[in-house]
């Protein structure tokens, strides 16, 4: 494995991180930094579809998506707009009804909306450099494995 990315998992970014809603983020200026301290030539670029910073579709909402290099190499991740529940975002507003909170509201994505989910992408993007990827252990299980754990935790609604 790459010198460099071995040395991006080991490092702890653990004091770079905050929790909002049972989730952890590094943020993204934290993110970069560490970045560019490990490769000064590191650049990133979000991608663009018909001139737009996201990729639109009726039914399933928005997506972004961003290009990083570093250490000589690209890497893309795609990342959803999502809400502060982590549903995807339309270009208008919608309900869904949880198991155990009732009828929620998906308010229509913003352009503020569309920038958060940019630089997140970013941070998601890193993370396949070795950045904190540890952060995202467990984000792929199965919602119903996930919604099983988070019912334990606290009475919120799952963070899918």
């Amino acid at each position: 494995m790459n010198e460099q990315i071995e040395k991006l998992l080991k490092l702890d970014v653990n004091d770079m991180t905050e929790k909002k809603n049972g989730l952890t983020y590094l943020s993204w200026s934290n993110a970069w930094k560490v970045a560019i301290q490990n490769d000064p030539e590191a650049v990133y670029e979000v991608d663009r579809y018909d001139d737009k910073p996201y990729l639109f579709d009726e039914n399933l909402g928005y997506m972004v998506s961003t290009k990083v290099t570093m250490f000589g190499k690209t890497k893309t991740m795609q990342l959803p707009v999502m809400d502060g529940a982590n549903k995807a975002m339309k270009n208008v507003s919608y309900k869904y009804t949880t198991k155990y909170n009732g009828e929620k509201t998906v308010e229509a994505a913003t352009m503020f909306d569309i920038n958060t989910a940019i630089m997140r992408c970013l941070v998601k993007n890193l993370a396949l450099f070795g950045l904190g990827l540890y952060i995202y252990s467990g984000e792929d299980l199965p919602e119903s494995d996930t919604a099983e754990n988070n019912k334990k935790q606290s009475n919120e609604d799952v963070p899918f």
